[in-house]
């Protein structure tokens, strides 16, 4: 409810297929305040994906939080081993930035990524 432009969903023939769902966050850059956006979510059913439906979803939500919220910069959390969604957030231009380890309940590590908009 906080940020309604973020929330997004995909739909196939009225069926829901994908959604991606974001925050904004303020923070600092060196002595500067900052608006970032943060992926908290996204998903698209198995057989929905390879279509371009999480890059179309990630575009859009870029989009809404660049126009709606002013954002400077976005990141999110992968784990290591989801390569394809590493490959797409990078074709987007999205960087590793640290490792963060345990992130995940059953202890796998993910990586912080970025993204300067």
């Amino acid at each position: 409810m906080s940020y309604p432009e973020t929330f997004i969903v995909a739909e196939v023939d009225n069926r829901v297929v994908g959604y991606i769902m974001c925050r904004i966050e303020t923070g600092f850059s060196g002595f500067s305040p900052i608006k970032r956006g943060h992926i908290i979510s996204i998903a698209v059913l198995p057989g929905y994906r390879r279509m371009g439906i999480g890059e179309a979803l990630l575009r859009e939500a870029l989009r809404a939080m660049i126009e709606h919220y002013g954002v400077r910069e976005c990141y999110l959390e992968v784990r290591v081993s989801n390569m394809p969604a590493i490959n797409l957030y990078r074709k987007l231009g999205f960087e590793v930035d640290k490792i963060i380890r345990g992130y995940y309940a059953d202890g796998e590590n993910a990586y912080l990524m970025r993204i300067k908009v």
